[in-house]
């Protein structure tokens, strides 16, 4: 497979990762603050969200630092997309 395909793929698979990541954290916030127990879910959030990111940043990387930087970069990506797609949907609703 070409290097450029490779670094695509690593860089779709950390936009999935930030997706996954950045949506989890919307929805917990949603759903904590109405919980009787807000400090379980975010801590139960917080840890299977980041295990799930350093287990997929461990596996795309596979020891090349160049697919790090793509998937890193998916990453990003996704937390700007996230942000703006969670911003909108709670404008439309407040409206």
């Amino acid at each position: 497979m070409s290097n450029g395909l490779v670094l695509a793929m690593a860089g779709v698979a950390g936009a999935f990762l930030g997706v996954l990541f950045f949506g989890g954290l919307w929805w917990t916030v949603r759903k904590g603050l109405t919980s009787p127990r807000p400090a379980l879910w975010f801590l139960v959030s917080a840890i299977l969200r980041t295990g799930l990111v350093l287990l997929g940043f461990y596996g795309v990387g596979g020891g090349h630092w160049q697919r790090l930087i793509a998937c890193l970069l998916g990453f990003v990506i996704a937390r700007y997309a996230v942000a703006r797609v969670t911003r909108e949907g709670s404008h439309a609703s407040h409206a």
